[in-house]
């Protein structure tokens, strides 16, 4: 017999440990190795991170996938791991050294501190699998891969060098977001913008040849006007076009540089003049790449001012400056200089020499690190890349061609705007953490790409033999002698993005470059389940390299994108706002199965969640529901029979009950199937909660309670099969609870699987029961509008009130008498009667095409109940009036946060939605 209480705490570890023993989420299980292959790769998270509610809602969408999947006869790899997340890992073991007041990372060397970071995985790096189990993630654990593995590192190899080969991958000096703290290029993933208060400059520069004439530029960043190369005008704004073609004289560095035509100049904004620093500028780089201009960088790693790029400019085209740029001093005294330091030190200095026209207060969003928090640098540097736009147009093509589908649809649109108009992917980091880039550099500047050292000596053997740059005797003496050979040949001290390794993932962590079983099975997966956030980042980049090293195969054929789970008001949860939900706190509150429900029944396509814990308590509450009517059922005498058929059952409330089964599995199946997470788990809690709890244990009561017999005996093992199949249903959403309820339910009965994870899914196919539905679904659509009635009435719950069929057809008569005590009993009814019109003061239903009516007479006072709706109704229309009015006002919407906003709209739908209620009983109350 079930415990009184379910327990999720003394339950879930041992339930999990059952699986894990069983190796019931191994893919290519004996029965199973020539089933058909169903395989997810799970987004691997970072290996620095914890279990945030975005995973929570992620796994638990990929679990319902799995878990319905291997139910339904699959061979299912649900493919673990994590990523080894260069710039976090690196920064979490380096501050563990300094807490230790152990060497810094440039102390012990390269080679010593890769050590500490291996040791420091082995250590902590578990944490977030750890959490993922505790979710009761189905992933196939022995399969558990790391971006660094050893197998993974090699198809990192072999792709860098074959995209290299190919002229896919190349060196180039381009702009890129540069963290002066970290002293590394980051992605735009790692770029958070933030609103500033700061100031527009408006700077004079000199025209060239005219005395006293200025063009006025504006500017937030003042001290970056040392690398300006031009400035640009509208073509078509007529104050300038006499300037275009002419130069101006670049302050404090005196470079001639050229006024250029460029729509990329607003007429309508500021002075419709902007200066162009290419160096500094990821618009202005594009600017000077139309034009032809200098790129000259006047900041070094850290930010701070190096007049290098100046100097060298000046020495290659001296006639490009009216004076040597360091004439006066000025960058001699700026360099070092920190950034902003410099900047207010520029400033004074326009100031002194009056090319300060003025100083506007300006608010603004500045891009930050959001791992360093300071401002991030467009800056100029020699980086590798991806031609990422020709490895694009097939990515393109598998989308528009239907070979993979986005879920929703519309994300489609996002993808193809970001591929359609994609730039070169930046693939180098200047970390230690992380694949190392395979380049090794010769003496003479040249590189050498191979998958190890060997293959690049003998690359750089053969060239520079081949060239003469070295002898034949220098090859010698170099092959002869290890320690001539390392300082012959350097390798590139760079790391790879880790978008890069991660991007091979659906491949790679099936063992590829090998032709293994599993890539021939799994290969393409066959469902992608991620956030919006890393559509560009991380699926794209999937769909290039899977299409281009996997035969032109997608990597997978559907995306299912899911939304943002938010506070219960709807805002975004954040640190800062002190609004952040731990899904762990939640999983010890109220069980992994609570959370798991709360965030698939949210779960609706393209719609954010706003999560409020009263939900997870409700569906805690749910779960509850289940176990007791499971204990319930045990205690009279419910259990399973051998050789019990379903399709043989002869009472019409069992027949009924399993038909409504075979509905709700067809239901739970078909949502599943269709990504519509919140529908199967509605279907699966209106079955559960409103069809077997609420109607089909109170029917069979009498039966359950009455003499023995075979309709008690039907309805025991009936009773006993219902709940069999909606253990089975409601698994994928609360494993452990069912799981716990089908080990305690197998007890007694005939065998059947030993976990409820690997039985199969319900098909329940030619078993619906029309003729029981239209006998009991009439009880209930009669009983609910009754109840509901009574309580939009006000009728006090204790009093009985007739009931009145009108004119009824032979069907309903012979209906009414057989439920006669069943319909008392549910509906607090005095008696059933039939008449031949609706009795006066009395208030009607119409249920299945039939008229009904209860007496209300002398039960309430209907003019005062009359009054009280219309009352009612009159304020529900203030209520949405003045949420109209709200609305209907523009500077409302535009200021107030979108939650706000969201929650307005929302209030205004329940208002309406009690309305049309409100009115229907006043309609019923008064004919009108």
């Amino acid at each position: 017999m079930l415990e009184k209480v379910f327990d999720p705490a003394a339950v879930e570890q041992r339930i999990a440990a059952a699986w894990d023993a069983a190796g019931a989420f191994r893919c290519g299980r004996p029965e199973r190795k020539d089933a058909e292959g169903y395989s997810i790769v799970i987004p691997p998270p970072n290996v620095t991170g914890s279990l945030h509610m975005g995973h929570a809602l992620n796994n638990t969408l990929q679990d319902v996938l799995a878990r319905f999947e291997r139910m339904r006869g699959k061979d299912v790899l649900w493919q673990p791991g994590t990523d080894h997340a260069g710039i976090a890992t690196q920064m979490v073991v380096e501050r563990q050294l300094a807490a230790q007041k152990l060497p810094g990372r440039r102390d012990m060397g390269r080679a010593a501190f890769i050590e500490k970071v291996w040791a420091w995985k082995a250590e902590s790096g578990g944490t977030i699998v750890n959490q993922l189990k505790k979710l009761g993630a189905s992933c196939d654990w022995s399969r558990e891969r790391f971006t660094m593995d050893e197998g993974l590192s090699r198809a990192v190899l072999k792709v860098f060098v074959q995209l290299y080969r190919e002229g896919l991958i190349y060196k180039d000096k381009r702009l890129v977001n540069w963290d002066p703290k970290l002293i590394t290029a980051i992605s735009d993933l790692e770029v958070v913008q933030v609103e500033m208060k700061g100031n527009l400059w408006h700077l004079r520069y000199p025209i060239e040849g005219e005395k006293d004439r200025f063009i006025v530029v504006a500017t937030t960043r003042p001290e970056t006007m040392l690398g300006d190369t031009a400035v640009a005008v509208h073509p078509e704004d007529e104050r300038y076009r006499d300037l275009i073609g002419k130069h101006v004289i670049l302050p404090l560095v005196g470079r001639r540089i050229p006024i250029v035509a460029d729509e990329y100049s607003d007429p309508d904004k500021g002075s419709g003049a902007v200066k162009i620093t290419p160096a500094h500028d990821f618009n202005d780089f594009e600017v000077g790449k139309r034009h032809g201009l200098r790129m000259i960088n006047v900041l070094d790693a850290e930010a701070r001012i190096e007049p290098t790029g100046i100097l060298d400019d000046y020495a290659e085209r001296p006639e490009a400056y009216v004076d040597a740029p360091d004439a006066a001093g000025v960058l001699s005294h700026l360099k070092g200089m920190d950034r902003f330091a410099a900047r207010k030190h520029i400033v004074e200095l326009l100031t002194a020499l009056e090319l300060l026209e003025k100083i506007e207060p300006h608010t603004h969003m500045v891009p930050h690190g959001d791992r360093s928090g300071v401002v991030i640098e467009p800056w100029l540097t020699d980086q590798w890349y991806v031609d990422a736009k020709t490895l694009a147009e097939p990515a393109l093509a598998a989308v528009r061609e239907g070979r993979t589908a986005f879920v929703p649809k519309n994300w489609e649109k996002t993808y193809f705007e970001w591929l359609d108009n994609i730039q070169p992917w930046c693939i180098s980091r200047q970390l230690w953490w992380g694949h190392q880039i395979p380049a090794w550099y010769d003496p003479f500047g040249n590189v050498f790409v191979a998958e190890d050292e060997d293959g690049a000596f003998e690359q750089a053997l053969a060239h520079n033999v081949g060239n003469e740059s070295l002898s034949t005797e220098d090859a010698e003496l170099l092959m002869a002698d290890a320690d001539r050979r390392a300082q012959f040949l350097t390798r590139d001290a760079d790391v790879l993005d880790t978008w890069f390794s991660s991007a091979l993932w659906p491949f790679s962590t099936m063992g590829w470059p090998d032709e293994t079983a599993e890539l021939k099975k799994f290969y393409p997966t066959s469902v992608l389940v991620t956030g919006f956030d890393i559509i560009f980042f991380w699926v794209a980049r999937m769909m290039m390299m899977g299409l281009h090293f996997m035969d032109g195969e997608v990597p997978f054929k559907d995306v299912y994108i899911h939304a943002l789970v938010r506070d219960e008001k709807g805002a975004k949860m954040s640190k800062s706002k002190g609004n952040v939900i731990d899904p762990l706190d939640l999983v010890e509150q109220y069980g992994a199965d609570a959370l798991r429900f709360t965030l698939a029944a949210m779960a609706a396509q393209g719609r954010d969640i706003k999560l409020a814990t009263s939900r997870v308590e409700g569906y805690r509450n749910f779960a509850t529901k289940l176990w007791n009517a499971v204990r319930f059922a045990q205690m009279n005498g419910c259990v399973r029979v051998d050789g019990f058929d379903p399709a043989k059952v002869e009472g019409t409330l069992n027949r009924w009950i399993i038909g409504e089964a075979a509905r709700a599995s067809a239901e739970v199946s078909g949502a599943i199937l269709a990504y519509r997470f919140n529908e199967a788990a509605g279907a699966i809690y209106r079955f559960l909660w409103n069809v077997v709890c609420d109607w089909h244990l109170e029917l069979a009561k009498p039966v359950l309670s009455g003499p023995d017999g075979a309709a008690k005996d039907e309805t025991r093992a009936a009773t006993a099969y219902v709940l069999d199949v909606a253990m089975a249903l409601l698994h994928p959403f609360m494993p452990f609870l069912t799981e716990e309820l089908w080990a305690e339910t197998g007890k007694d009965g005939p065998p059947r699987a030993s976990l409820l994870a690997l039985a199969p899914w319900p098909d329940l196919a030619g078993l619906e029961a029309p003729d029981a539905e239209a006998e009991v679904g009439w009880v209930v659509d009669l009983v609910t509008e009754i109840r509901s009635v009574r309580a939009e009435m006000n009728v006090p719950a204790g009093a009985q009130v007739p009931l009145v069929l009108v004119e009824p057809g032979e069907e309903t008569r012979a209906r009414a008498a057989a439920w006669d005590d069943a319909l008392r009993r549910l509906a607090r009814l005095s008696q059933v009667e039939v008449a031949a019109q609706v009795p006066a003061e009395s208030v009607q239903m119409v249920v299945r095409g039939e008229v009904a009516a209860l007496p209300l007479a002398g039960v309430v006072d209907l003019a005062a109940e009359l009054a009280r709706l219309r009352k009612e109704e009159g304020k529900l229309d203030q209520e949405v009036a003045r949420i109209d009015a709200k609305l209907g006002n523009e500077s409302f919407v535009a200021r107030a946060p979108e939650e706000v906003v969201e929650a307005e709209r929302e209030k205004r739908e329940e208002y309406l939605h009690r309305k049309e209620k409100v009115r229907a009983a006043i309609t019923q109350l008064s004919g009108g």
